[in-house]
């Protein structure tokens, strides 16, 4: 596959770090002033102002998801030895003790409530009142994502056989089911909630759109097919194409497809083939009100997409590959973890 040239310098290197092992996960603040890593030796730091600060060290246990509360006020980091830990500040303020490995978890974006897998089971958790707010049943399978709707009213679970939906104001009413004859590997609102879509493992996208899924009837989704590969990511643009509804980009091995939807309520959504990468797509992501998507892959190339289009740029700096990356919310800097423990922040260039 040709690579492209393109070699600008919009964004450019202002911190190098680096972690003892493989970096897991990376995630900005709401506000953006601190930027949380986590690795696979079990590291979980804060990075601000270019100084580290290392909130647990490494202990041989990797821990693979971290997130902030909505409001910043707490952050949760979780993984292999079954533990969740919840911060505040500096300070540890809530170890939660369970069984199974965790490798998903989420806040709700209205409260602190935080949402994580257990196996076949996710569990809903207050931090503000440290209790236990529900136990939900995936039943299916595990629990492979997790995922918010932005009004908060809604939880969506996804894994085998598809999504299952839970009314957050209502925790006890059968949750609304988007049926996938396959199993659903990553799943995402759309940033205005109106569409839900889950990427998947026999090749295919189903997008439904809420009204749909919450309505009586049999739920339509459309299917997109052609892949190379199972679904490994998916990701909405925050604002809307001239046809009204948000861009959907997914990537399976080393390509990524971006989807339009067509204009009319009853129209299809149509897709463009990118391709730069030479490697596995890790991460993709759009930058906040914009359509400037960026990729990151374990071939060590971060691309930067203009319109979700063309590569801008081309960001290089580990050793191996890329394993994860993160957006500023002002879209000024992006993040981004290596194979080898890199963690590098990239500034705007003005």
């Amino acid at each position: 596959m040709s690579q492209s040239t393109v070699n600008s310098q919009e964004f450019s290197l202002i911190s190098s770090q680096t972690l003892s092992d493989y970096v897991t996960a990376i995630t900005f603040s709401p506000e953006g002033e601190v930027l949380a890593a986590t690795s696979a030796a079990g590291e979980v730091v804060l990075w601000q102002n270019n100084n580290l600060t290392t909130l647990q060290s490494g202990n041989g246990e990797s821990v693979d998801c971290v997130a902030f509360s909505h409001d910043g006020k707490f952050l949760a980091a979780a993984g292999q030895n079954g533990q969740v830990k919840i911060w505040q500040g500096n300070e540890l303020i809530t170890t939660l003790e369970n069984s199974a490995w965790v490798d998903k978890l989420a806040w709700s974006p209205k409260c602190n409530h935080l949402a994580f897998s257990l196996g076949r089971k996710v569990q809903v958790w207050d931090a503000d009142s440290k209790k236990l707010v529900v136990n939900l049943d995936f039943d299916n399978s595990s629990a492979l994502g997790i995922d918010w709707r932005n009004d908060g009213k809604y939880l969506a679970i996804g894994g085998h056989r598809g999504v299952k939906v839970w009314n957050t104001q209502s925790w006890n009413d059968e949750p609304y089911i988007l049926d996938i004859p396959s199993t659903s590997l990553a799943m995402a609102w759309s940033a205005d909630g109106k569409y839900l879509a889950s990427g998947n493992m026999d090749k295919t996208i189903a997008v439904v759109e809420s009204e749909l899924l919450f309505s009586d009837d049999d739920p339509q989704a459309w299917i997109m097919h052609g892949f190379p590969g199972k679904i490994r990511q998916v990701a909405w643009s925050e604002i809307n194409s001239d046809t009204g509804a948000p861009l959907l980009a997914c990537s399976s091995m080393d390509g990524i497809v971006l989807w339009e939807k067509q204009g009319g309520e009853d129209s299809d959504w149509e897709g463009a083939v990118l391709t730069n990468h030479a490697g596995i797509i890790q991460a993709i992501d759009f930058a906040p009100e914009s359509f400037l998507l960026a990729s990151a892959g374990d071939d060590g190339w971060l691309c930067l997409w203009q319109d979700a289009q063309e590569v801008s740029q081309i960001i290089t700096g580990v050793a191996d590959g890329f394993t994860c990356m993160d957006w500023h919310p002002q879209a000024n800097k992006i993040a981004a973890g290596g194979e080898n423990g890199e963690l590098l922040i990239l500034g705007k260039q003005y």
